[in-house]
């Protein structure tokens, strides 16, 4: 984006601006404006073709109207030379507030003392990889793995998210840039219904490592080709978890256990009582840090306050709940820099010195360990005792003792985070990565989380065991 475009989007607030402030002259009522644009490459690959190769260019304006205790929103899919088209959006949301209900507190509305913009997470490079360079990544990724029974799936998605907000309490404005990339590469077995998987997250470019991928699947297709696969009986297992199993499981306490206003309306595992206390692990640090370029950061959060680090839990023990500002007003406390679209959530590696799949493979083992790098359909079972469910998928392995390999038809899990995360931590790997949780469908917002490469967790029980794929 040149600094033409950016003056334009900005230009454009303002005008916007100035007609609210003549509509709303006289009146107790502020008006909003946020604005997403989104430039979104996605090539999808399935039965080792691709099945769809798509990009799209979005610009969305959501205009808040907030008048005492009411607030209404109006939201429209627009174009910077629709200026007329976003004034009759104005007028809209302006109709709506006067027949909204009243909350119940007061709504604070952004005030902003000064312009910001942060466009130091943008890569031109990366937002713009052309159709053959996502080809030829995912045909290095899997490279001499496919065959007639064995078919490569899965998405290269990459491109930039532009954020732009400006109120009419204030003549400053906020202005955020990202680029990012998402990439998933599948072997699955057309006749035996295994699946591998590797998987990769990137803020830069150079972040995209092909071999890195190839290598991944490579250790896993041999190893599934190789050894029948079992149904393992219920029990207690010592069990690894991958990057993606940690980062899901890890970035759902971002809704039912330090979220602030999720505790207060009693959808957290975790109370003000323990704050100070030890709830986890020892080995477990956990913030929200936004000098971590690869987590797509905001600086800023939207009301214009500076993000620091954010610690959450430090040596297991319980810091604080982030509060967005719509939750401190409700509940009347301060707001902690967390009304952002995603936060940068950082679980710093331990001790133990294992730094990719053959390495594990090949640690020497006391007893059996259950590998699992990905969890399927997880779902909140109880949210006030932080129990979660999910099942194995993709890649799981039985590390046997004696140092053979099995392949274990997938199981069930359904454990209480304060378990998983909790004194039955073994060990965590010095090797950290950022694991990719951006969504697929709705506006562009690219999310990854810091995690280690590796979490060792002894004696969680298997709930269910399949008999078959």
């Amino acid at each position: 984006m040149s600094a033409h475009q950016k003056d334009r989007i900005i230009d454009t607030l303002q005008a916007l601006r100035a007609y609210a402030l003549e509509k709303i002259a006289g009146r107790r009522l502020e008006i909003g404006l946020y604005y997403h644009e989104e430039d979104s490459y996605l090539m999808r690959f399935a039965n080792s073709a691709i099945s769809l190769n798509t990009n799209e260019h979005l610009i969305r304006l959501d205009i808040d109207a907030v008048e005492g205790r009411k607030r209404a929103s109006y939201a429209l899919i627009t174009d910077l030379n629709k200026l007329d088209e976003m004034k009759h959006g104005v007028d809209t949301a302006i109709e709506l507030v006067q027949h909204a209900q009243p909350l119940n507190y007061d709504p604070s509305i952004p005030r902003y003392r000064e312009s910001f913009s942060d466009e130091s997470c943008f890569e031109p490079a990366l937002a713009e990889i052309s159709n053959e360079e996502r080809l030829a990544f995912f045909n290095q990724a899997v490279a001499g793995l496919e065959t007639a029974e064995l078919k490569a799936s899965g998405i290269f998605s990459n491109g930039s998210t532009t954020i732009a907000m400006l109120y009419t309490t204030s003549e400053h404005s906020q202005f955020f840039r990202h680029s990012d990339a998402q990439v998933i590469t599948v072997l699955a077995h057309s006749e035996l219904k295994w699946e591998v998987i590797a998987e990769a997250s990137a803020q830069r470019k150079a972040d995209l490592d092909a071999a890195k991928l190839h290598r991944e699947l490579a250790t896993l297709v041999r190893l599934y080709q190789e050894t029948p696969a079992q149904q393992l009986p219920l029990g207690k297992y010592d069990i690894v978890f991958g990057p993606a199993a940690i980062a899901e499981m890890a970035s759902i306490m971002r809704w039912i256990g330090f979220n602030g206003g999720s505790m207060k309306r009693g959808f957290s595992f975790l109370s003000e009582a323990q704050l100070g206390q030890k709830v986890l692990s020892a080995q477990v640090n956990l913030s929200d840090d936004p000098s971590y370029r690869e987590t797509f950061p905001f600086q800023r959060d939207y009301y214009g306050m500076k993000r620091d680090g954010f610690s959450i839990f430090k040596q297991g023990v319980f810091q604080g709940f982030t509060w967005t500002q719509d939750d401190a007003d409700e509940f009347q406390v301060q707001p902690t820099g967390h009304t952002i679209s995603h936060a940068s959530l950082v679980l710093q590696g331990g001790g133990q010195a294992v730094a990719s799949l053959q390495e594990l493979l090949a640690m020497p083992r006391e007893r059996d360990l259950l590998y699992i790098p990905f969890l399927h359909y997880m779902n909140i079972v109880n949210p006030s005792k932080g129990v979660i469910t999910a099942s194995s998928r993709f890649g799981a392995l039985l590390l046997k003792a004696d140092g053979s390999v099995g392949i274990p038809y997938n199981v069930r899990l359904t454990q209480s985070l304060l378990d998983v995360f909790g004194d039955k931590v073994a060990w965590l790997s010095k090797q950290t990565e950022a694991y990719n949780l951006s969504a697929s469908y709705g506006r562009r917002n690219p999310m990854a989380m810091l995690t280690p490469l590796y979490m060792r967790v002894n004696d969680l029980e298997i709930s269910h065991s399949n008999t078959s794929y």
